[in-house]
């Protein structure tokens, strides 16, 4: 793993979210796009070497609507850069880590990704990241 890639935070009103880490890390909005696989609304915040993805559920029956009705909003999973995310994948398979994955999927901000099971990595959600056409 190359680095943090950026740290997820689930929001329920994206329009009051996007404004308040504008304020809070002083820097706008670079990108907002829709991941329609996952059902969610993205924002990317940059601040330094550091980004904040921020997620909003387009509808009621998505991964980050069912995270906020179980733990509210908050921190939702922590990315990683990676060289090769099917190297990275088979690794932690053989590690012993459940991925959510079989192969890695179109995600948000240009990247392939793959998640890991928080139950195989101390209770975290943990998401791989390559840059689509870096290897």
């Amino acid at each position: 793993m190359k680095k943090v890639e950026h740290i997820g935070i689930a929001v329920s009103d994206f329009s009051a979210a996007c404004d308040l880490y504008e304020k809070l890390l002083n820097t706008k909005v670079y990108k907002v796009e829709e991941v329609d696989s996952e059902s969610v609304r993205t924002a990317f915040l940059q601040s330094g070497p550091n980004k904040i993805e921020l997620l909003e559920a387009t509808n009621a029956d998505s991964p980050i609507a069912r995270f906020i009705a179980k733990k509210g909003e908050g921190i939702h999973h922590i990315a990683f850069e990676v060289e090769d995310i099917k190297a990275e994948m088979s690794r932690l398979k053989q590690e012993g880590f459940i991925l959510l994955n079989d192969e890695p999927k179109p995600g948000a901000d240009n990247k392939l990704v793959c998640f890991v099971h928080p139950r195989s990595a101390g209770g975290v959600l943990v998401e791989l990241c390559q840059e689509v056409g870096s290897h």
